[in-house]
């Protein structure tokens, strides 16, 4: 499909604002648009870029709004996104066996590579360090959302999750200097799909119960039945 453009009332309909919301905000100069023959116009991949710099490495209540209103505004065809569905067994390691940042990437690719879905893991471990290179996903709850800037529809057969967890937090650049020890890898194959995928994702990991049941989880199946008994109570 490609790539479009919003006007005002498309983009406060989008993001779940009210159309002077939108116009306040782009007068302002805190969202990406321009003017065409005098109307605002906003690209729908620099909207979804907009979002993904907000929450990729913060907890911005205000983007999160935003990007929960994605989940909300299903086009025909979309699916609900449930990171359960997205998380298969073979991609969950319990523990992780990474003690630097480096190193996490690597195995968390790796991990994700297990799956046979992923088909050049050393380009996505390339995009995922250049991703954090340019700002670090770890949240000062010790969770990464390990991605890439862009999705990489080239090298992977669909959309899915991977999930490490460290026997002990390392350091990975969360901005309070807090160790993360759990790590979520995103694999998507266009910017919509990532977006929901990490808005689910940021709900979830907002609850501090769920972090410690999954902390506490045993063995991978475990971990997996948590997170889907967890989207089945809240998601429906």
């Amino acid at each position: 499909m490609a790539p479009r453009d919003f006007d005002i009332d498309g983009l406060a309909t989008y993001l779940h604002l009210t159309p002077p919301q939108v116009t306040r905000m782009a007068t302002r100069g805190k969202l990406p648009g321009r003017r065409v023959g005098g109307q605002w116009r906003f690209s729908e991949a620099e909207i979804h870029h907009w979002l993904e710099d907000r929450i990729g490495a913060s907890e911005d209540d205000d983007a999160l709004a935003h990007m929960e209103g994605l989940l909300k505004n299903k086009a025909a065809g979309d699916t609900e996104i449930r990171i359960g569905e997205l998380l298969p067994i073979e991609a969950i390691a319990i523990p992780l066996d990474a003690r630097t940042r480096q190193s996490a990437i690597t195995r968390m690719v790796e991990l994700a590579a297990q799956t046979g879905w992923l088909w050049d893991p050393e380009r996505m471990a390339e995009a995922v360090r250049a991703r954090e290179t340019l700002q670090s996903t770890a949240l000062d709850n010790g969770i990464a959302l390990l991605h890439p800037r862009r999705p990489q529809p080239g090298i992977l057969e669909r959309p899915f999750v991977a999930l490490g967890r460290t026997a002990t937090g390392i350091p990975f650049g969360a901005t309070r200097g807090a160790l993360t020890d759990l790590f979520f890898l995103i694999c998507s194959v266009d910017d919509k799909q990532h977006l929901r995928t990490l808005a689910r994702l940021c709900r979830l990991i907002g609850d501090a119960d769920l972090l410690a049941d999954i902390r506490n989880g045993e063995h991978v199946s475990a971990v997996r039945a948590i997170i889907e008994d967890y989207e089945m109570r809240h998601f429906e």
